[in-house]
């Protein structure tokens, strides 16, 4: 069973529209949509409802691979907004210990046929108007708030993780408009159906 974990109802709804259309309803916080080969769930903003979404997700389901989707924002001039980027590295972002033993960095497979690839940061505290970016933004490519957490849990589970990421703006402009963040979420939702589109006809 495939597994897609979004962090909000704004993310979640261009792909449960195109899935399954109004035959399921909405997708809202705590919520599961399930059918025979798929289930989907929103977890909440933030790495603390990530990790309790994915361990409860994981918990009640067979699931053989998860894929953490949403949005992004760019911290590279590499990444146009609207792309559909896959993790290949995603780091724990607030962190403050640079030389601890367990460095936050787990490598990933990129999703798909996902052809750009990138390093995600998770940052819960993003340090508005500073001068210079942290040392995790320095190293990535975007940054979300719960990447870090999805692909923690996964791995605790021994369960294959993606993560496929439309970026939404840049990190250093203004919060993208809306018109960008939903083309973005449009843009994973498409992807995401490809996928099931390829799993179904496989199987």
């Amino acid at each position: 069973m495939l597994g897609v974990i979004f962090s909000t109802p704004n993310e979640a709804t261009p792909f449960v529209e195109q899935y399954a259309g109004d035959r399921l309803g909405g997708l809202e916080e705590g919520t599961h949509l399930q059918t025979e080969s798929l289930v989907a769930t929103v977890v909440g903003p933030g790495k603390i409802k990530a990790t309790l979404g994915t361990e409860r997700l994981l918990h009640e389901h067979d699931v053989d691979t998860l894929v953490h989707a949403g949005g992004a924002v760019a911290l590279t001039d590499e990444l146009e907004v609207g792309a559909v980027v896959g993790a290949s590295f995603v780091l724990e972002g607030d962190r403050v210990e640079l030389e601890a033993p367990d460095y936050p960095r787990m490598p990933l497979e990129c999703p798909f046929d996902l052809d750009t690839e990138a390093t995600l940061v998770s940052q819960d505290h993003v340090r508005e108007g500073a001068d210079e970016p942290s040392y995790w933004e320095r190293i990535a490519d975007m940054r979300d708030a719960t990447g870090y957490a999805v692909a923690y849990v996964a791995a605790q589970h021994g369960t294959s993780c993606h993560i496929a990421k439309g970026i939404t703006g840049r990190a250093d402009e203004e919060a993208g408009s809306t018109a960008d963040r939903r083309d973005a979420h449009r843009a994973v939702a498409a992807f995401l159906q490809r996928h099931v589109d390829a799993d179904s006809s496989e199987s």
